[in-house]
């Protein structure tokens, strides 16, 4: 069971391949993402797309380094998941839908482990400062990529 997560999802008035080509742009990500701070590629797929990827993230009460790997769904999401850094796990999603019309619901998901020091730390910032992190780590995502597609 995850310490932390939650998902959005809002309609963006973009088309899908857009959106996609945004989220799949990682090392761009902390343009616009919200938490995300760096992204640094250390290993690239086939396709030329980042694969492993070294970030930081700045969560209001810690800020943390992850290496995640990364899998892509093109044109429909990718998903990524924690292989080291300072969080016992992480796990996270973009599932992209078609709406038609040249519009796409983009979701977007984080399932995250705390290790003993942050697991620790939540316990004194339950309620509002928690709800604060989780809007922080799954709703800028979203409003970021809207921002991003529509301009």
């Amino acid at each position: 069971m995850a310490d932390l997560e939650g998902s959005s999802w809002l309609d963006i008035d973009a088309p899908i391949e857009r959106c996609f080509d945004i989220i799949a742009d990682v090392e761009r990500a902390p343009e616009w993402q919200g938490a995300m701070q760096k992204a640094r590629a250390l290993e690239y797929g086939a396709q030329g797309r980042p694969v492993l990827v070294e970030t930081h993230i700045h969560a209001i009460v810690a800020n943390v380094t992850l290496w995640l790997r990364f899998d892509y769904f093109e044109p429909t999401g990718m998903r990524w998941t924690r292989e080291r850094g300072d969080l016992k796990s992480l796990s996270g999603a973009w599932q992209l839908e078609d709406r038609g019309g040249g519009r796409t619901r983009a979701t977007y998901s984080l399932e995250i482990g705390l290790n003993r020091t942050l697991g620790l730390l939540r316990k004194g910032v339950r309620g509002p400062a928690e709800a604060k992190v989780r809007e922080l780590l799954t709703n800028r995502p979203v409003e970021g990529l809207k921002r991003e597609a529509e301009r």
